[in-house]
């Protein structure tokens, strides 16, 4: 029996509520809504870190973060790590293909190298339109050589200041045609395939989306940012005062809703070609036998709490992440997860479906097991920031942040820790879903934040004993040894 195809469709800092199935009304994502609405729409999911590197790592791999030991956005991901395609594609006879970005390592290392487990039979890589165009790995480079060599010079003049890109050489149009290329390709085949599109939208600097499809977004629809009711802790300040994007009170409201409105044009972009893709799953004939994975690899703040991009301050801008899926005759249509997902489980749901074992990643669930009986084995969700992101002038956090959040359904606990001290965030998201009112300390909630605390703890343990030892040992041989015993 063939296994099913696999398409895993990504896009970059997208955050939760911008799908019409989760409830927004500001961003028109016809596309994705009927996916979501033709299978599981999972409801709490969270990434194992908020930023690209470290959270992509755990996707690809099944791991979480200190078991693949990318910390930061320019780790690199270890050589003896596996992505789960390698095993699909040795271990289950899969064609394998990725078009558009992969950072599981550092933008600089993966311009120059592939990992040796990336596993991708076809590697058109691009990480964004205007970064790394030399490197000979980049596809979309190469692609728009031939269908717009002016725009791929005014890209290369330009950088990121080129800005609404034409709808037909846009990076999420050269995607989304790679990808259906891929499919055609696969429609006579009698192996399986899995397809990575990934898109760099809706990243910022926000920009880049065309101008034609502006007139899609209705202005007055798009909320205020969120105003936190209460102090915040000292590290959430400084991400405020030092963001790579700039100092949250330079901004005015403004700004802030262009950048809001360049976010969800961008949105709106990419559910089109999404669209596409699945239009061409369904004409290639091959809908009911793929398994469609949608999701992000960690939001964006928009200037909610003060705050812009990701960083170490894990509210569930940042951290909640669109997770939908779809495979005819296993999930049924309509089903709402309110499981606690994680990035990670993406990996041993690919294995799972494709008929392998899932030893390699035992941390990781299958989505399909999770969204059908609405469980999961873990108590709590665990994101952990460990100075990942960089700030302003483009270095590591100096004193060193670190941050580690534990949620169940209802509860969220979130420990900060930096330069010695540390500050507590708990927030009840059924009462107070904005995360405005910190009840770290309430005597009503003690036994619950303990118990969150105590997950927080249980984590900070396996990290430990996770790291890798920084000194080498010289083990006394039988002729060494001392003779310690005195009775």
């Amino acid at each position: 029996m063939i296994p099913p195809n696999i398409l895993m469709i990504m896009t970059d800092q997208q955050r939760r509520d911008t799908l019409g199935v989760y409830g927004c009304d500001w961003i028109p994502t016809p596309n994705l809504d009927r996916l979501g609405d033709a299978g599981a729409v999972f409801e709490c999911c969270t990434v194992d870190n908020p930023i690209c590197t470290p959270s992509r790592a755990s996707i690809l791999t099944g791991k979480p973060v200190p078991g693949h030991g990318v910390l930061r956005v320019h780790d690199n991901l270890p050589l003896d790590e596996t992505l789960f395609t390698e095993r699909l594609r040795q271990e289950a006879g899969y064609r394998t293909a990725l078009f558009g970005k992969l950072h599981v390592s550092s933008r600089v290392q993966e311009a120059d190298h592939r990992h040796p487990h990336d596993g991708f039979d076809i590697y058109e890589w691009c990480l964004e339109p205007s970064v790394a165009m030399q490197s000979p790995f980049n596809g979309y480079t190469a692609w728009l050589r031939e269908t717009g060599p002016d725009f791929l010079a005014a890209l290369q003049r330009n950088g990121r200041r080129e800005l609404h890109h034409p709808e037909d050489l846009h990076m999420s149009r050269w995607a989304a045609d790679r990808t259906i290329a891929f499919i055609q390709s696969m429609q006579a085949e009698r192996k399986p395939f899995f397809c990575l599109m990934s898109l760099f939208d809706p990243h910022d600097p926000y920009e880049d989306y065309p101008s034609t499809f502006r007139h899609r977004i209705d202005a007055a629809k798009i909320a205020d940012p969120v105003v936190s009711r209460t102090t915040q802790p000292e590290c959430v300040q400084r991400e405020q005062q030092g963001s790579y994007l700039g100092r949250f009170t330079d901004f005015s409201p403004e700004e802030i809703r262009k950048i809001r409105i360049g976010y969800a044009v961008s949105i709106a972009f990419l559910d089109e070609q999404i669209g596409r893709v699945l239009t061409a799953l369904d004409d290639a004939g091959l809908t009911k036998d793929t398994l469609v994975i949608f999701m992000s690899d960690h939001g964006d703040q928009l200037g909610d709490h003060g705050l812009f991009v990701k960083g170490a301050a894990l509210y569930e801008p940042t951290v909640g992440v669109p997770l939908l899926l779809r495979w005819p005759s296993h999930l049924a249509a309509g089903t709402r997860c309110t499981a606690l997902a994680q990035g990670r489980d993406v990996a041993a749901t690919c294995l799972a479906a494709a008929g392998l074992d899932t030893q390699s990643c035992p941390e990781s669930e299958d989505l399909v097991a999770m969204a059908s009986q609405n469980a999961t084995k873990r108590s709590s969700a665990i994101c952990a920031y460990r100075n990942s992101g960089v700030n302003d002038s483009g270095s590591l956090w100096d004193p060193s942040m670190q941050a580690t959040m534990a949620r169940d359904q209802r509860f969220k606990l979130t420990l900060y820790t930096s330069d010695g001290s540390s500050q507590r965030e708990f927030f009840d998201l059924q009462t107070d879903p904005r995360e405005t009112v910190n009840l770290s300390g309430d005597p009503t909630y003690a036994a619950i934040e303990l118990m969150l605390l105590n997950d927080i703890t249980s984590f900070l343990h396996y990290e430990a004993a996770t790291a890798i030892p920084r000194a080498t040992s010289s083990i006394p041989n039988a002729t060494q040894r001392l003779q310690n015993r005195i009775k």
